[in-house]
């Protein structure tokens, strides 16, 4: 049996409407969403767009609640970009700029180059990580599956790493400031 949806009467205001878009030119980065941010060829800015999926950083507040997935930008200087990590949940990349490598794998020791509109979908718990393999600095799309999606898999090195340039994270799982406690 096919799933078909309902024919639907529900009939939003455009201000209702507005409550579900998020313009970009309004959007706040985040420098510190995950603790990886700070070490050394992992800083990159983080846009939560709709739900705030897996972030670390309790500070971000992303204008559209999620309901069945999570959408994130991410910006990041060459040579830049995420540590090998893991999720739950499906992850999907789609770089809007540039050219990415997204890697995966225990050590991260398997590669594919996306270009601009390329997509992968990374299945549950595979350890990747990304960068940025342009020579200008570069955009890249990302959704996370599920209402939970849970937390980020660090590994114990990029935990101690992180720790390092001053940031761990709290039983809950949000990033904390080593000097703050």
């Amino acid at each position: 049996m096919v799933n078909v949806a309902e024919v639907s009467t529900i009939d939003l205001t455009v201000e209702e409407m507005e409550r579900h878009v998020a313009r970009f030119k309004d959007q706040k980065s985040s420098d510190k969403a995950f603790i990886d941010t700070r070490i050394p060829g992992h800083e990159r800015e983080i846009f939560s767009i709709i739900g705030g999926g897996v972030m670390e950083d309790p500070a971000m507040n992303p204008p559209i609640e999620a309901q069945e997935f999570h959408l994130a930008m991410i910006r990041s200087e060459p040579g830049k970009g995420a540590a090998l990590h893991s999720h739950l949940t499906q992850e999907v990349f789609m770089p809007l700029n540039g050219r990415w490598s997204i890697f995966w794998g225990p050590e991260g020791e398997r590669e594919v180059i996306l270009e601009q509109y390329d997509v992968i979908s990374l299945p549950t718990h595979v350890m990747r990580g990304f960068r940025n393999i342009s020579d200008e600095t570069a955009m890249m799309l990302a959704v996370v599956g599920g209402k939970d999606p849970g937390r980020v898999g660090w590994p114990e090195s990029m935990k101690q790493m992180a720790a390092a340039a001053g940031l761990t994270l709290d039983d809950e799982g949000n990033l904390v400031e080593a000097s703050a406690g």
